[in-house]
């Protein structure tokens, strides 16, 4: 029975081709916008999956100063005297390392940023990129391999080396295309470094920064050479510490350790604050995973509106075949027709129609979605799941059912006389 509603519902259609195209383009762009729109929001999500992962493999860090958006303070917390936040420095990185200290640690990563405020230069060519200090650690923390040449030394940051580990961004603008970068000279705030290593290119992040864009130098050579880090306590300043744990598992006893240690280091006393923020991936992750949700699910609202719009012609259309066909509804009654076949038949006709441009609807969103990185460089990427799909489907198919119950019943209710006596 369903089968043949389906026959009949195939020629009722085709037999207005124009009405019914126009009829099913709400659902066409509403399945469209919708299956476009969710994947603007998953290719958000996996850009920053991809850029959290960058990082490395089961990381913290920690930085001077509070700032951790990830655990608002609370009216209690508020109440804690708080005093001026005091730097990390280099003595702060060896107490961590050291595993009476911080247990489940792999291994420690200073870092400083250098702020010159001046380009990289290389002849006529110049880049303003991100300088940073960093140890021979840095490569496994931060996973930072370089692909050519090689990385930076503990002999190159004993002796405070002017060498440099660039990214693939750097190369691309200070190089032509034949040029081998390895030993080439580059200016930093117009002191020379010799070009060593090129990091394995990585992309940009989910918040539209290039980690491409950045060149690494010797730690000790960006505190006293390149920049002016100062001391703290007899020991050099760094910008930040990063911690490689064993496993996921071992990361929160390994905040409640540094924690302690950094409260007894900076002489903390009960009631203070305290003056450093510890940052884990897995927070990173999960921050990122309801971000993208909310706007996931905000974008696929929006492109819901163009649903319900089309469902509304879905409806006015039934409507209105109701109404031409009610002498054949008169005559298929008088022949024998029951209530619920005519039922059935302008439900299965609505849902024809709905999935009918549905289909035609994901064609439309998957060419979008494929198209828009093309129109727009900068946006990012779009990541079209089976998931969207079958959404927009089943939204489209219950779109149908919904609206087109009340035009079925209303041709189910009229009487056979009244039908065949209709002009």
């Amino acid at each position: 029975m369903i089968w043949e509603s389906t026959i009949i519902a195939l020629r009722a259609l085709t037999s207005n081709k124009l009405r019914t195209l126009l009829t099913m383009l709400g659902i066409i762009i509403g399945v469209g916008a919708v299956i476009a729109l969710i994947s603007i929001g998953n290719g958000f999500r996996e850009q920053l999956n991809e850029s959290f992962n960058s990082l490395g493999t089961n990381v913290l860090w920690i930085q001077s100063g509070r700032f951790n958006i990830f655990e608002p303070q609370s009216a209690a917390s508020q109440s804690v005297r708080q005093r001026p936040p005091e730097p990390l420095t280099m003595a702060d990185a060896a107490a961590i390392a050291d595993p009476l200290n911080v247990a489940n640690v792999v291994a420690v990563a200073p870092e400083y940023s250098v702020n010159t405020g001046a380009p990289v230069v290389r002849g006529q060519n110049q880049l303003n990129s991100d300088i940073s200090g960093v140890t021979p650690e840095y490569e496994t923390v931060r996973n930072a391999r370089a692909v050519l040449g090689q990385f930076i030394s503990a002999e190159q940051v004993e002796r405070r080396a002017r060498v440099a580990v660039v990214g693939q961004t750097v190369v691309d603008e200070l190089f032509e295309p034949y040029e081998y970068p390895i030993g080439e000279t580059i200016r930093l705030g117009g002191v020379p470094f010799e070009i060593i290593g090129v990091l394995e290119e990585k992309g940009q992040t989910g918040f539209g920064a290039n980690e491409d864009n950045t060149v690494l130098i010797p730690i000790s050579t960006a505190q006293t050479r390149l920049g002016k880090a100062g001391s703290h306590r007899g020991s050099l300043v760094v910008s930040a510490i990063f911690m490689q744990a064993v496993d996921q598992g071992k990361m929160e006893a390994i905040t409640t350790d540094l924690t302690a240690l950094m409260r007894e280091r900076h002489r903390l006393v009960f009631d203070e604050t305290d003056d450093f923020t510890i940052t884990s991936q897995a927070q990173l992750l999960q921050f990122g995973a309801t971000i993208t949700a909310g706007l996931t699910a905000f974008l696929g609202s929006i492109a819901g509106v163009s649903l319900l719009v089309g469902g509304i012609g879905i409806m006015n259309i039934m409507l209105v075949s109701v109404t031409e066909r009610t002498r054949e509804i008169g005559i298929r009654k008088a022949v024998g027709a029951r209530r619920r076949d005519i039922l059935l038949q302008f439900i299965v006709e609505a849902m024809v129609l709905s999935l009918f441009g549905g289909f035609l609807g994901i064609g439309l969103g998957y060419a979008v979605s494929l198209g828009l990185p093309a129109l727009i460089p900068n946006m990012g990427k779009t990541v079209v799941t089976l998931d969207s799909v079958l959404l927009a489907t089943s939204f489209a198919a219950a779109i149908g059912l919904f609206f087109g119950v009340y035009p079925a019943t209303r041709a189910a209710r009229l009487k056979p006389i009244d039908a065949l006596r209709y002009e």
